[in-house]
């Protein structure tokens, strides 16, 4: 079985707290575009994430999370003078934080004390195709994507089980770019 390959850009998950306070107090995000994964959407509100170097203009994806996160390549979070630190999403204890400010918001800016990550490589699943694929929740498996003029085997992917999953595998876009990655790529699980 072939799986999916996305590739997931620079984005921000935000508590409903630091929206409120980057967009005003009852503020609810409005979505642009639904997302692959069930549930999830782009939001037309942006953030300029502000590091020591430089700034980034980052879309919030919704809803809203019990913790402010934003995700990143490691490219990105060197240029903005961030150390880069390879997370599952949720996992944000210890990392690096950044200020941020809303596009087009209160102008409040808000200073995150840890929340930057590089998100690690995953594969979203259902649980059936988990099974087909002969892997199971939290295991660490490798992928095969055939780019164009540039196989690459990525380790470290670490399986997500979930009945409210699609079935796919997220890279950033180092990981995407490092393999020529075309879009709606398929990629073979190897274990």
């Amino acid at each position: 079985m072939k799986v999916l390959v996305e590739t997931s850009a620079r984005h921000l998950h935000i508590s409903q707290k630091d929206l409120e306070t980057l967009f005003g107090a009852g503020f609810e995000l409005v979505k642009k575009k639904d997302l692959s994964q069930p549930g999830e959407f782009a939001t037309e509100q942006k953030v300029k994430v502000i590091g020591p170097k430089r700034d980034l203009i980052v879309t919030i994806l919704g809803p809203t999370r019990p913790v402010t996160q934003i995700e990143m390549s490691a490219t990105d979070a060197r240029s903005i003078g961030v150390n880069p630190v390879i997370r599952q999403s949720g996992d944000v204890a210890g990392t690096p934080g950044c200020k941020m400010v809303a596009v087009d918001g209160t102008g409040v800016e808000v200073e995150l004390n840890e929340g930057v990550i590089v998100a690690q490589r995953h594969l979203h699943a259902t649980p059936e195709d988990a099974a087909k694929l002969n892997v199971v929740d939290k295991e660490i498996v490798s992928l095969k994507i055939e780019g164009e003029n540039r196989s690459t085997l990525f380790g470290d992917v670490v399986v997500r089980v979930n009945a409210n999953y699609a079935t796919a595998v997220h890279i950033d876009t180092d990981e995407s770019n490092a393999s020529n990655c075309p879009r709606n790529a398929m990629c073979e699980i190897v274990k």
